[in-house]
């Protein structure tokens, strides 16, 4: 055999006095199911049914990898995954794999998954006669001296047999011959020893040597043998053996114990003078290899003393013989028996085996769920083998103790949240009970898969939206955005806007959506004139399943833009032009009201705020304009040289960014005080019943903007006081109102209403009579940050 057959064997042999010192100190640890097997079988051959005796679902073995899991083991035996079946995969070797007379038992672990099942078989290999009997050595040189008594008995050494049982060393036998026999004796290892027993006494004179054969035989069938040389040479007398003071030394030994320590001192006297009375100490025969290499025999103290490793875990005893010879001729000897017990000490840490269902857990994961079984080994013995494992970390998973000693399942203590946390680095500690204790850790990472249990939400709810009248159909006008802190298909958004009635009403028909981006595009222009706000909804859901979803609702106010020219109310317009004629007295003085020029503009605010100025004029130093009130005024009394006709031309414009304007032309007819009290005889009377309807409506008109007015005020000062200051700042700051709302009044013929305008009044105000129109409406042209958005 090999170095590395060598090497094997002691590997098998170490493995499985584990298992056996597993099987002797920790009996709860037991196989579920028990096959027994002849070594040396071929490979393939079955060992048994392992699904059929457990009572597994044959065909989702499969499925769920059923497999062994118990280290180098799993290359002799393999499982059918098709049909349960265990069965050899590679020679069997008993005497590679176990040492020692005892049962030979292989404990297989059998792990299947979903659920996750450990099931444990345990595997006799019995013995086959496949070992002949080998002596230490091929010859054997034994001096006796010649006045030895009949009777005597010498040591032989003991045949070694790889086999056991009935296959080990049977008996022995000696070669006839006239002066020796042979004499078996049952050891306390259980194995038989050999004694060469001296039948008559010796004759040097005649014979000084001896030549035997000694053949050991096993129990086999037919038995195998094997011989051993011996030669006995005969001695002149030293008749006194030393004599050991005690027949056996037993002493306790701590393993680990350092080089030079002494482990005992054997001593040996003998009543012979001379050099056959000094004694020296030397290892018996039968000494195995590892004494010599452990312990140090001083022979002439007899001292033993260590040498090399003492460790527990390799050898718990070492039992051998010391044997004292004297110097005569012939020496003469006896066995001084040996006996060290080592004691354990805590000096190994234990050893941690992590099978793991899976590194993934879904977060909604049950408390309880299984996700890793731990397994912990310690080769330490008694309680230096007992061990407690626990988490080091605030996780929440937390370990159990599993049907096995030593053995735990990592499970869930409590829910999991992805989004909180979605990478767990566990560190497993597993510490033994010894003094002092020894620990070891072991890693293991664990991700947190997502599940859809978050709906998207939008950052403010509801959302305020400003927006340009006359916007271009199709434009996109603003974006909605939602987020969801799910990942992956659960975080992608898709929006929609839910419709209403489908009605005219319902501005959300004039309204699309990009369903990814979030953009929102007006399919038509809106006019400010028609609506002044409206609101609609938008719908965020995810891609999860089942997918979860959330609204928002959208608020959208329309912001006026100068779009309107002025109106001319008066003079009348006619033919596309406007154009009146006034008659006046000559005689009459300055400041004169000759007429008043009315406009008025849909637009409201500056861009609804009408100016008044003379484009065109006869004679400046005659006529002034009041620029705001449109009243057309004499600057001086009429001279004789003066004219009899004037005309003046009236440019109207609004105050928007880009202005726009219409022309008035009044005919002022100077005529001589008789002929104009005529005519104004004939005119008063429509005019004064014109002017009656006029003012009567002019006063409903400022009497019902007072109210409004005050109202305005009253809300506005509610508001202000139910608000926070920064909130009401956001939407005041900026506003130029010196408290003076307007500065003159205009008609608007269309809808008999009159709008307040003046040169005070903020931009982008206006304050309007009717059901739509009782609110000061002070747009902020900034982009608000609570989810008000500006568009144009």
């Amino acid at each position: 055999m090999g170095k590395g057959g060598q090497r094997r064997r002691w590997e098998y042999c170490w493995t499985a006095l584990w298992f056996y010192l597993l099987l002797c100190f920790a009996p709860q640890v037991s196989a579920q199911i028990r096959y027994s097997i002849p070594e040396e079988v071929k490979e393939g051959s079955v060992v048994g049914n392992i699904a059929k005796d457990f009572g597994l679902d044959v065909g989702s073995l499969k499925h769920r990898r059923f497999r062994i899991v118990s280290g180098f083991m799993d290359n002799l035996f393999q499982v059918n995954q098709n049909n349960g079946v265990l069965y050899v995969h590679e020679k069997i070797d008993r005497e590679e794999i176990c040492d020692g007379n005892g049962a030979c038992l292989l404990n297989l672990k059998i792990a299947v998954e979903n659920p996750l099942e450990v099931h444990y078989v345990e595997v006799e290999i019995t013995d086959v006669n496949d070992n002949f009997p080998s002596f230490p050595e091929k010859d054997l040189h034994i001096e006796i001296a010649e006045n030895t008594a009949k009777g005597a008995r010498f040591d032989l050494p003991v045949a070694r047999d790889f086999d056991v049982g009935i296959y080990s060393i049977r008996s022995y036998r000696l070669k006839q011959n006239d002066y020796f026999d042979i004499e078996i004796k049952d050891s306390e290892y259980g194995d038989k020893s050999p004694f060469l027993l001296l039948q008559k006494p010796l004759d040097r004179e005649s014979q000084e040597k001896h030549v035997l054969i000694l053949t050991a035989i096993d129990g086999g069938n037919p038995p195998k043998s094997g011989i051993l040389h011996i030669s006995v040479t005969v001695l002149d007398v030293n008749d006194n053996r030393p004599m050991c003071s005690r027949d056996t030394y037993t002493v306790m030994l701590k393993e680990n114990s350092s080089p030079g320590f002494v482990v005992a001192s054997v001593n040996a006297s003998d009543p012979d003078e001379g050099i056959n009375g000094e004694v020296e100490y030397t290892y018996g025969r039968n000494v195995q290899r590892k004494v010599h290499d452990v312990f140090d025999l001083d022979k002439v103290t007899g001292e033993i003393r260590v040498k090399g490793k003492i460790d527990f875990e390799e050898n718990e005893m070492y039992s051998f013989n010391i044997k004292a010879s004297d110097k005569g001729r012939p020496p003469m000897n006896t066995d001084c028996r040996v006996v060290i017990k080592v004691i354990d000490v805590n000096d190994n840490e234990p050893d941690i085996e992590i099978t793991s269902l899976s590194n993934v857990v879904s977060e909604d994961a049950k408390p309880g769920t299984v996700i890793s079984l731990i397994s912990i080994t310690d080769k330490d013995s008694g309680i230096n083998s007992k061990v407690v494992c626990s988490l080091l970390d605030d996780v929440p998973f937390e370990l159990k103790p599993y049907v096995q000693q030593n053995m735990y399942s990592l499970v869930t203590k409590e829910g999991l949240d992805r989004e909180v946390t979605s990478h767990y680095d566990l560190t497993i500690t597993a510490t033994d009970l010894g003094s002092p204790a020894l620990s070891a850790s072991k890693s293991l990472s664990i991700e947190v898969s997502d599940v859809n249990d978050n709906t998207p939400q939008f950052s403010y709810n509801p959302l305020e939206i400003y927006l340009y009248e006359n916007n271009p159909p199709g434009g996109s006008v603003f974006s909605v955005s939602a987020s969801d802190t799910d990942k992956n298909e659960n975080a992608i958004i898709a929006y929609n806007i839910i419709r209403g009635d489908q009605t005219h009403s319902d501005m959300a028909s004039f309204l699309n959506i990009n369903s990814e981006t979030g953009v929102i595009s007006a399919l038509k222009s809106f006019d400010f004139e028609t609506i002044k706000k409206f609101q609609f909804y938008v719908l965020a859901t995810d891609s999860g399943s089942p997918s979860l979803s959330s609204n928002v609702t959208v608020n959208v106010f329309i912001l006026d833009q100068n779009d309107n020219v002025p109106v001319i109310l008066y003079p009348v317009s006619a033919n596309g032009s406007a154009e009146g004629v006034e008659e006046i007295p000559r005689n009459v003085n300055a400041g004169h009201l000759v007429t008043k020029v009315r406009a008025y503009d849909a637009d409201i605010g500056y861009n609804g705020w009408l100016l008044f100025s003379l484009q065109e004029v006869s004679d400046h130093s005659l006529f002034g304009l009041d620029r705001y009130t449109g009243q057309i005024r004499t600057l001086r009394s009429f001279t004789e040289t003066d004219e009899a006709q004037h005309k003046l031309v009236i440019l109207v414009k609004d105050n928007g960014n880009v202005s726009l304007s219409a022309t008035a032309s009044v005919i002022v007819k100077v005529v001589e005080p008789k002929e104009a009290f005529a005519a104004s005889d004939v005119t008063n009377a429509v005019k004064d019943e014109e002017e009656n309807n006029v003012t009567f409506y002019l006063i409903i008109t400022l009497g019902s903007v007072s109210v409004l007015f005050i109202i305005s005020i009253i809300v506005l000062i509610v508001m202000q006081c139910s608000k926070s200051s920064d909130h009401s700042s956001k939407y005041l700051q900026d506003v130029n109102y010196d408290g003076t709302l307007c500065h003159s009044i205009q008609y608007r013929s269309g809808d008999k209403r009159y709008m307040l305008v003046g040169p005070r009044m903020s931009l982008g105000s206006t304050l309007a009579p009717g059901s739509n129109r009782n609110t000061l409406v002070i747009p902020d042209r900034r982009r608000r940050d609570s989810g008000e958005e500006y568009a144009s």
